[in-house]
């Protein structure tokens, strides 16, 4: 071994917990790139693959009903490969061992050479002899345990039915499986029902007819011209509106996670990567200065400037290496963990995993690159130097009183206070770089703890105010505002309100969006539509409230005017004023006023939708009687949505936080850590002519502590600037069109982000602190560094 590189690794040896701790820093930027890449990479690849197999369709529509016939035109129109249609409709299902009822959505089976291909798990597919016999999917099976064999009691278009279970199926259509007007999966109680297509046209008198077309495009195919032609031909039939896979609710799910992963890997790695590189800076350049003797006798017995450069830059590339081997374990374990959690949300039949080397190999060239750079200007400033300049001491550096010195003596503060001002006066960069550092760990624990902010409102918001009810009913068919007394009358009933949904689709300039006209009935105390911020808002007498995410897609602003058409009968077209866009959490419908609506529609008041208040204690009765009822095609419980919405967020955002809590840790650590020994050997002299003095231990260990805390209580405002701009970069990076993400970051958040990295700055600049008591004094008088 070459005797550079045995001085290399004593080098390594000496500086071992600095050098720790500038690869955990490292460590983290890369396992969150690798983590998120490899989950996001998983996903992708194994989706692709499921909707190939599968015959995952492009275009889809609904429809009121249509002949056979509609399919074979469908599948005439340019750029159209193939075409299928089937049967589609709700039900309500009444399952042993089960108070409320379930809901589920029956959907015909084709003949095995269509679209949308459902794969067997259990069991086998339902006899085309027997109506009867359906199949469900895995999820909803494994929820009622409900094995090949097992039967249960639905209501099917105003029939009851008993069906037997004869197998489990898994759809590409379906890999997020959530009930309509839903917010999270809820597989107890909602599933799907497979039925062959002979026994569903029987239950839904549809023979020969269909309500639902798929269509698979060639490559070269306009998906717009496809999707315009298709509502052309439907639109008689009483099409609800053709869209892409962009729309359809599994694949946007999906698609939105697989987004979130992006930004996740985009947003996040940078800022530990900037920390990692000002890490490198400060400890190779200490070093390269307590060296500098070193490095004038090696030049004079001949190595040469580029044999001394990259010693050091080894030493550099050597502390990225180990950040790169931490982070490339950890992001691996990481990803392994956020596959199998989506995994327990998104139903494949496979997984196919990322290997992940396309993530090491740019965090390799990240890592590298960062260590670097930050070692590129410790190491030109000293290498360039002349061998008898290196072999003499530096000068010493230049003190004069100025207004600061004047301004600190005025303050009569003590001498040691004195000497932490000064200090940080005097070396700004190397306070900047310790500042920054711990900002940015706040920072990210902001971030972090905003999150809970986020969806304490979301909930405050959908459960506390907007959703007043206990439970909503989905009626099967349109009815008159009269059914309201006869719901008053159901078990335990308090309050009826009526609501009515109108699919439309909103039409501004070449953009389009399928959505639906949200009729807001006046003097309505339970569903109620809520900001952000949790204000009511009040509908205009004329014009439509848009959601921000829904209008920024179609690019209005208030006082624009779009075009509704609706897509339900009587289909209208009409031309309204966006009265005003809100920032609103969930659900991204139009909203109006009712009896606009209806004036509009030229029609008596009609709802689709029954909002309950009921006392528990009745709502076995309501439960047991909504089972049998045929207008009643699903029931939502809220606070079954509410328990679901908490379970479904609480793990994972405790997983999250914990993560990124750790992350923050580590940053204010690694750095408040290597400041503090900088200090340590930098001032060492200094500190020890303070005990000469008379000085105490507890004293001189002020100067160090103080230093280090002091920046860190500067750090924690700036901090909490940089963590309220990052948390709203989040918020717009991470909002789509099902989920508008409110901002909003209590004083309990900051609080608590900045406690914690106090926390953690003060146990690592005092694991320093013990080494201050173990410096022999008379070594360091002698040194001159």
């Amino acid at each position: 071994m070459r005797a550079l590189d045995r001085k290399l690794l004593r080098d390594l040896r000496r500086i071992w917990a600095q050098t720790l701790a500038i690869a955990l820093v490292l460590g983290c930027g890369i396992m969150v790139l690798v983590a998120a890449t490899t989950t996001q990479g998983t996903l992708s690849g194994t989706q692709t693959a499921y909707y190939e197999r599968q015959r995952f369709a492009d275009v889809f529509s609904g429809l009121t009903r249509a002949p056979q016939s509609v399919v074979d035109q469908a599948s005439r129109i340019e750029g159209v490969l193939q075409a299928e249609g089937r049967i589609s409709f709700p039900a309500v299902l009444d399952i042993g061992g089960m108070e409320e009822p379930a809901t589920a959505r029956v959907i015909s089976l084709g003949d095995g050479e269509g679209l949308n291909l459902p794969l067997l798990r259990r069991g086998r597919l339902p006899h085309p002899d027997r109506p009867e016999e359906i199949a469900i999917n895995e999820s909803f099976g494994l929820a009622h345990g409900l094995e090949p064999g097992a039967r249960l009691a639905a209501v099917l278009n105003g029939q009851l039915r008993e069906l037997q279970v004869v197998g489990w199926l898994l759809s590409p259509e379906f890999v997020y499986t959530i009930a309509p007007g839903s917010m999270m999966p809820d597989d107890r109680r909602f599933g799907l029902i497979w039925m062959t297509t002979p026994a569903a046209a029987s239950a839904r008198n549809m023979t020969g007819a269909v309500n639902e077309i798929s269509l698979r495009l060639s490559r070269s195919a306009d998906p717009r011209a496809v999707i315009a032609a298709l509502d052309t031909l439907l639109a008689p039939y009483g099409g609800t509106g053709a869209h892409g896979r962009d729309r359809q609710a599994s694949h946007a799910f999906l698609s939105g996670e697989m987004q979130q992963l992006q930004v996740m890997a985009r947003f996040m790695p940078p800022v530990f990567l900037i920390v990692a590189g000002f890490l490198v800076n400060m400890v190779l350049g200490r070093l390269i200065a307590l060296e500098r003797a070193q490095i004038g006798l090696l030049k004079a017995i001949g190595y040469g400037t580029r044999e001394i450069a990259w010693h050091y830059l080894k030493l550099a590339l050597l502390i990225g290496f180990i950040g790169l081997v931490l982070g490339w374990g950890f992001g691996h374990w990481a990803a392994e963990g956020m596959i199998t959690l989506y995994a327990e949300y998104f139903r494949f039949p496979f997984l196919l995993r990322d290997r992940g080397f396309g993530a090491i190999g740019l965090a390799a060239v990240l890592g590298m690159a960062t260590v670097l750079i930050g070692a590129g200007r410790a190491v030109r400033a000293s290498v360039r130097l002349p061998a008898a300049e290196a072999m003499s001491p530096p000068a010493p550096p230049l003190f004069s009183r100025g207004f600061v010195d004047r301004a600190i003596m005025a303050l009569r503060l003590r001498q040691t206070s004195m000497m932490i001002l000064r200090s940080i006066l005097r070396w700004p960069g190397r306070a900047a770089i310790t500042l920054f550092g711990v900002a940015a760990s706040v920072a990210v624990l902001v971030m972090s703890y905003f999150i809970f902010d986020a969806v304490d409102l979301m909930a405050d918001s959908v459960f506390g105010q907007s959703n007043r009810q206990t439970v909503t009913l989905s009626l099967s068919a349109p009815a008159p505002v009269s059914v309201l007394n006869e719901a008053r009358r159901l078990p335990g009933v308090q309050i009826a309100e009526g609501g009515m949904a109108l699919p439309a689709r909103l039409v501004h300039g070449h953009r389009n969006r399928l959505s639906a006209v949200q009729g807001h009935f006046e003097g309505a105390s339970l569903a109620r539509l809520i900001d952000d911020r949790g204000q009511v808002v009040t509908l205009p007498h004329d014009g439509l409230v848009l959601p921000l995410m829904l209008a920024r897609g179609l690019g209005v602003e208030a006082g624009d005017i779009i075009e509704v058409e609706l897509l339900s009968p009587p289909r209208q077209r009409w031309r309204v004023p966006v009265a005003a866009v809100i920032r609103q959490g969930m659900g991204q419908e139009a909203h109006m006023r009712a009896d606009e609506v209806f004036a509009r529609l030229g029609l008596a008041p009609m709802l689709n939708q029954i909002h309950l208040r009921v006392d528990p204690q009745g709502l076995p009765a309501l439960n047991a009687l909504v089972k049998r009822t045929p207008a009643v095609a699903g029931l939502a419980d809220w606070a079954e949505v509410r328990r679901q919405f908490d379970a479904t967020l609480s793990e994972s955002l405790l997983t999250m936080v914990g993560i990124y809590t750790l992350i923050g840790v580590l940053i204010a650590v690694g750095v408040v850590y290597n400041a503090a020994r900088i200090q340590v050997s930098e001032r060492s002299h200094e500190l020890a002519s303070l005990r000469v003095l008379g000085f105490t231990r507890a004293e001189v260990g002020f100067v160090l502590v103080g230093e280090v805390m002091l920046l860190t209580l500067v750090a924690v405002p700036v901090g909490w600037v940089a963590g309220h701009a990052m948390a709203a970069g989040l918020v717009e990076a991470m909002s789509n069109d099902l989920i508008q993400m409110p901002f909003v970051i209590t004083r309990r958040t900051y609080a608590l982000a900045a406690a914690v990295v106090v926390l953690a700055s003060f146990v690592a600049v005092m694991l320093v602190r013990r080494r201050l008591d173990r410096v022999d004094l008379a070594s360091a008088l002698k040194a001159r560094s």
